[in-house]
């Protein structure tokens, strides 16, 4: 699949149907299995699991074994993942069954579409992995639900997965060789969430792109910045598309100054000048600032799609060659090390947007605005100062959890998993960090539509940062007086998760 086919099935809802090709290959993968694991040691089938794959378990307990790896270890804590991140683990675990390298019975394949077309989301908690030997824990709390067992969130409501199931006429699934290992053992649920962050984060960095434009209109800035003479001159492919991007979004504007017009065609005497020769850094040097970003996110879109399409599972099953291999694919590192890079990125994005949202704050700097935009009286009202608060404590906190969780392997498992990837919880921070992003822009965006109407330029603005004014001025209307805003902030945040800015 690609990224536009996991998208409609993630998002979109689009529903799954299953190739019979691709089934048919899934059933020679299991038979083979079945008949080539007689007489043989295979790990996770008649071995114990983790350390205790030294013992060998008798052929009357084998199928007591897969659900005994279900149940011993749906031992997580926390919230809840929200439906969607759990949606994409469930895809991600589909994935890699139809690759037939697992060779798991078609019926749990059946089991896993019917609850995504169903909308089952199984109850999985954020905290028990440590992205090696896949999300063991959170993953058992999928199977759980597959098997009747757990509880599931179903049409709004958390239900017991048996009742569920019932309802719609979905068997439990019975285990056959290696089922439980095989749905527990992977890498499904650091990706599932990853995904959904590189979503958010797409759509993130459209926002700064059309935000740093807007602000550069309030400001008068000269718009040499963003040209491609200037930009392609550095190499990086990132920063030259970004600048692309900035003069897509700048287009038509009566607001930005042209160099050329304003400085070289016209003799200039003055000892001082007013405007400024060069805007701060957070204004002018957006596509170095954000180059890295786009670079960053493309190839978190890369990894992702790859590790998504991937057979993450152990042991493999290689009936092409007719052997089963034993290795380490479950093992989260790519996912671990891109959601720490994704991390660090969207902080600097942050950082970005709470440094422009403070020039247009602080009067004495933008020497245009009244302080925090204040359209009523000054003293007495109050304008958008405490806002400031909740984007600056928000963006603190993002430079806090920016930092690595790739490097913070801890053993465990008698140290047979005496390296791991905590690739899990990177993700899990990382989408806590994209969720705070998004509360630092929504507060930015409301600033921005209140300086263009204090500085009365809404038509002189360019037509793509005309949509972009009246869309949040649709969500918050020009304000004079002091009144809460926690709740038009909030509407805000859900607006920009659910919408791309016209690039």
């Amino acid at each position: 699949m690609d990224i536009q086919e996991i998208e409609a099935v993630l998002f979109d809802k689009k529903r799954v149907s299953l190739d019979p090709q691709v089934m048919e290959r899934v059933s020679e993968s299991y038979r083979f299995l079945e008949k080539f694991s007689k007489n043989k040691v295979i790990y996770g089938i008649n071995t114990g699991f983790g350390p205790m794959a030294q013992y060998r378990i008798n052929n009357e307990d084998l199928i007591d074994l897969q659900y005994n790896i279900i149940r011993s270890h749906s031992t997580g804590a926390g919230e809840p993942l929200p439906p969607v991140c759990v949606r994409a683990a469930m895809m991600s675990r589909l994935q890699t069954f139809l690759s037939g390298k697992s060779g798991v019975h078609p019926g749990l394949i059946e089991t896993l579409v019917a609850f995504l077309n169903n909308e089952i989301y199984p109850f999985i908690p954020q905290h028990g992995s440590v992205g090696a030997s896949g999300d063991l824990v959170q993953l058992a709390h999928l199977a759980l639900t597959l098997i009747g067992e757990g509880e599931v969130y179903y049409k709004g409501e958390w239900q017991s997965s048996a009742k569920v199931m019932e309802e719609l006429g979905i068997e439990p699934f019975k285990m056959h060789i290696r089922e439980g290992l095989a749905v527990c053992n992977g890498t499904g649920v650091m990706t599932g969430i990853g995904l959904v962050n590189l979503f958010h984060a797409k759509k993130l960095l459209k926002w700064s792109i059309a935000t740093s434009v807007l602000v550069n209109e309030i400001a008068a800035s000269f718009d040499d910045f963003m040209t491609d003479e200037l930009n392609s001159l550095k190499g990086h492919w990132g920063q030259s598309a970004v600048a692309s991007l900035l003069r897509e979004q700048a287009k038509g504007s009566g607001c930005l100054k042209n160099r050329d017009e304003e400085l070289y065609q016209k003799e200039h005497t003055e000892t001082h000048f007013d405007h400024k020769v060069q805007p701060y850094y957070s204004l002018r040097c957006i596509p170095q600032v954000l180059g890295p970003v786009l670079e960053t996110v493309s190839n978190v879109e890369k990894v992702l799609v790859e590790e998504f399409n991937g057979v993450d599972d152990n042991p493999i099953v290689d009936m092409d060659n007719g052997t089963i291999f034993h290795g380490g694919n479950f093992h989260g590192d790519y996912v671990s090390f891109e959601m720490d890079k994704l991390k660090i990125a969207i902080t600097k994005l942050t950082m970005l947007a709470e440094r422009q949202m403070n020039y247009l704050f602080h009067d004495k700097i933008n020497e245009i605005l009244p302080p925090f935009v204040n359209l009523g009286k000054i003293g007495l009202n109050y304008g958008m100062q405490a806002c400031q608060f909740t984007a600056t404590s928000t963006t603190a906190e993002c430079q806090t959890l920016s930092n690595p969780m790739y490097v913070h392997s801890i053993p465990n498992n008698n140290d047979n998993q005496d390296i791991v990837s905590m690739g899990t919880n990177s993700a899990l921070i990382a989408g806590r960090i994209i969720e705070n992003s998004f509360q630092v822009m929504a507060i930015h965006t409301m600033a921005i539509v209140q300086a263009v109407d204090f500085l009365n330029i809404k038509e002189k603005l360019s037509p793509k940062s005309a949509e972009t004014y009246n869309a949040i001025r649709s969500i918050v209307p020009v304000f004079v007086d002091d009144t809460p805003k926690y709740k038009e902030i909030a509407n805000i945040i859900s607006y920009l998760k659910e919408n791309n800015p016209n690039l």
